[in-house]
């Protein structure tokens, strides 16, 4: 473990748990019998021996040769029993991650992500040689002490917060080249690269190779499968959060952490991506490096309270406040009759409620490793999430698990390290936040409206806040229960105090954009009628974009209803689908329309909100309803956003020019990011039209909420602000509400006060003087300063 990067005591995770192994081999041998281990442990110890010798012999073979294989220099970095530990946990952490259902990973995914283990391991070993004692024979024991010594003068200079002083000791870097994506691979694969990995075939009994989809992938064995839940804590999960801020961007690979391997960008093997960023100079990508560093400057704690309440609702089997349940669902018993049109039934349903139960496993053994990272920081004083992009400039936090990007289960156990007083504002801000997290129709309401409803509610906030788990649980009905919770909580202990105003709160709140996407093109396209839809326009309450487009498509089946079967085949769906029409059923479909859900997309998302009301049982008739419902919604979708829908063909027209001259479509981001769409066929290195066009207009819109969330960012930063973001959700202490609100309207008018569509335009003549691009489209009449004073706009 690098010092304070991650709290696992040094040597590292992976030393430690190669020793652990050896011990229980020793164990076994001793006694002549296996030791009583948790189920994943035990496979890893019957893996373990056998996969580091097998891996020992490859190593003695290539240190012989004259001429080495490819991959050779990597595999001969660590010892043997070093690299089948990570071998082990990283192929567990994988499968156990996948999110179908189904254990399983694409066979170059999990070389990939073995490799960069590998990788970052060899630094972390590098670096420690570097700080040990050259004194001749030196032991391992020494080394320990020595690396003690230093993790505790580090503890020491952070808990004086003489951080600089920390991170010169930690930051006694080496600067190693870059292995990159193909030497990652190539560790675990024959020089051919042939589906057969090294390493993995040791793994034989328990995990199998095959074709799916034109791509090998490895999948787990139902028996393995089963036993992950359990005990998905024993997985190690070596590089967590950071204890000291993360070193500032630089670069393409200079930030983020200390000394392991970060790069600003995902870029997922994609060299357009990669260059384009290296191409560019530092100072065009001044604030994206000075955004990526406020966000990772932001200090975060564990919520020891809900966590608790979390741990003793899963020890007690989950199922309720959002907890997947630990139990599977009942499979159906095969009927006695041998009537084929029942046989049949009973083969879907078991087909449903096998791929539920899969989906059920997967989701627990995500809640086990989010709460194993839990267990691990609760007793830190702070820590960090160091930050990187996508290709489109939308920041997330480097740490995979745990982290306020995630779900109410990851946010609820989080806060603030650092907690401000909450004063008048920031009082009245928490409560509307803790009627937001509850949810059901009232964060639909207007702020005083949210107010009264949590006095309203007191003494059940109170019973939450003192007896989550075993009193009246009113917080557990709230569609973020967690947050709710750890906003009662806060509000309790702000109430109970002898001054309110002064009680000092840790918890962020939330400010979160209309349907964002649809604010975004409102305000390209100038458009009063969109913009007023999505609370751009002042309003004396919130505007609902969602329960106007289900009026509308409730007003329009309503009239189908009425219209004879005989002359008008979709009045008999209308009638099925009409007592059903609401904000939910729509809602999705709306939220992703602007980001290019296709019809089948659509479909399928209202089809599954069909089935969750339980009210059509004949699969036919569902699909049927289905394809009618979707039909109205997109219909009132494109009469209500006719300019958004102007604005993303044309985005699409311009994309389909330039993929028809085999480029991808690259532009850059009002934040100075280049931006490159990464849609290629790879066996041709031909651009895939069709993914060019369709994709841009979302990605296109998804590199504008970045750069205003980063404008933002940034002058939260110099507002004294502690802001966190994800993506169109800004979050601010409770008393900083009121100024983040201002911050954010001005950087939203700065950022439409660019000719954006035409600097666009500009850019593509530029790369393409041959073609011929359409104009920009025409705009409206709205004047975006209008933001200033609607108090709705994010709320």
């Amino acid at each position: 473990m690098p010092l304070l990067l991650f709290p696992i005591s040094p040597p590292c995770a992976w030393a430690r748990a190669a020793d652990e192994y050896r011990e229980l081999e020793r164990e076994m041998l001793d006694r002549r019998l296996a030791p009583a281990l948790p189920y994943v442990k035990s496979l890893f110890l019957g893996w373990f021996e056998p996969l580091r010798d097998a891996i020992a012999r490859d190593q003695e073979v290539q240190r012989r040769k004259r001429v080495k294989h490819v991959y050779a220099k990597y595999l001969l970095l660590l010892p043997a029993d070093k690299v089948a530990v990570i071998v082990m946990h990283k192929m567990m952490g994988l499968l156990m991650s996948s999110k179908d259902g189904v254990a399983s990973v694409r066979v170059v995914q999990a070389a990939h992500c073995i490799g960069e283990a590998v990788e970052r391991e060899f630094k972390v070993q590098t670096f420690f040689q570097k700080t040990r004692k050259k004194s001749a024979g030196e032991n391992d024991l020494a080394l320990e002490k020595e690396q003690a010594k230093c993790r505790k003068r580090v503890k020491s200079l952070v808990r004086r917060r003489k951080l600089t002083e920390a991170q010169k000791i930690v930051q006694q870097e080496i600067e190693l080249e870059e292995w990159g994506t193909e030497s990652q691979v190539k560790l675990l694969y024959s020089h051919q690269l042939t589906k057969h990995q090294r390493v993995l075939q040791i793994f034989d009994q328990h995990l199998n190779t095959r074709l799916k989809k034109k791509h090998w992938v490895i999948e787990c064995d139902p028996l393995v499968h089963e036993g992950f839940e359990s005990t998905a804590r024993h997985v190690e999960i070596p590089y967590l959060p950071m204890l000291v801020t993360p070193k500032k961007w630089k670069g393409y690979d200079t930030g983020g952490y200390l000394f392991l391997p970060s790069y600003i960008m995902r870029t997922h093997g994609v060299k357009d991506q990669k260059e384009a960023i290296k191409s560019v100079p530092r100072k065009q990508l001044r604030k994206v490096f000075e955004a990526l560093d406020t966000l990772g400057s932001t200090k975060w704690r564990v919520n020891r309270r809900v966590h608790n309440a979390v741990e003793t609702i899963w020890s007690r089997g989950g199922g309720i406040a959002g907890l997947v349940d630990k139990e599977n669902i009942p499979l159906p018993e095969r009927p006695e009759t041998e009537d084929p049109d029942e046989i049949q039934k009973w083969k879907w349903s078991l087909k449903k409620a096998k791929k539920a139960n899969r989906e059920l496993h997967a989701e627990r053994c995500d809640t086990e490793l989010k709460l194993s990272v839990a267990r691990k920081m609760r007793e830190e004083d702070g820590f960090y999430y160091p930050h990187n992009l996508d290709f489109r400039g939308r920041a997330y936090p480097m740490h995979a698990h745990l982290s306020h990007l995630g779900s109410d289960l990851c946010r609820g156990v989080l806060e603030y390290a650092e907690g401000r007083p909450l004063g008048k504002s920031g009082l009245r801000w928490l409560k509307i936040h803790l009627a937001n997290k509850y949810g059901g129709g009232i964060e639909k309401l207007s702020h005083e409206d949210k107010v009264a409803f949590v006095e309203n509610q007191l003494p059940d906030i109170f019973d939450s806040a003192t007896n989550p788990v075993d009193g009246n649980c009113w917080w557990m009905n709230a569609e973020d229960p967690f947050q709710c919770l750890a906003a009662c909580m806060d509000l309790s202990d702000a109430l109970k105090s002898s001054s309110p105003q002064c009680a000092v709160s840790h918890l962020p709140i939330h400010q979160d954009g209309s349907c964002n996407g649809l604010q975004h093109y409102a305000a390209l396209g100038r458009d009063y009628m969109g913009a007023a839809a999505v609370n751009l326009v002042p309003g004396d309450k919130p505007a609902d974009i969602y329960s106007e487009i289900a009026a509308r498509v409730l007003d329009v089946v309503r009239e189908d209803s009425m219209e004879d079967p005989a002359t008008n085949p979709t009045a008999s769906l209308a009638r099925v689908l009409v007592d059903q029409v609401d904000r939910k059923l729509v809602k999705q479909t709306v939220m992703t329309s602007v980001y290019g859900v296709t019809y089948i997309g659509a479909r399928q998302q209202i089809t599954k909100r069909l089935q969750e009301k339980g009210l059509i049982t004949d699969d036919k008739l569902l699909y049927e309803v289905s394809c009618y419902a979707t039909r109205v919604t997109l219909d009132a979708l494109g009469q209500m956003f006719q300019s958004a829908r102007g604005i993303m063909a044309w985005l699409g027209d311009c994309a389909k020019m330039i993929a028809s001259e085999n480029h991808p479509v690259k532009w850059t981001s009002p934040v100075g990011l280049p931006v490159v769409q990464p849609y290629k066929k790879y066996k041709n290195y031909m651009i895939a039209l069709q993914r060019q066009k369709a994709a841009f207009p979302p990605n296109f819109v998804h590199s504008l909420d970045s750069s205003h969330m980063m404008m933002t960012a940034i002058a939260c930063k110099k507002a004294g602000l502690h802001f966190a973001g994800v993506h169109d959700s800004f979050w601010v202490h409770a008393c900083d509400v009121d100024k983040m609100n201002q911050i954010l309207r001005e950087q939203f008018v700065e950022l439409y006060s660019m000719p954006i569509l035409e600097n666009l335009l500009k850019e593509f003549q530029t790369s393409f003087p041959t073609l011929e691009f359409p104009p920009c489209p025409s705009q409206g009449d709205f004047d975006v300063r209008e933001v200033l004073a609607s108090t709705y706009f994010f709320n």
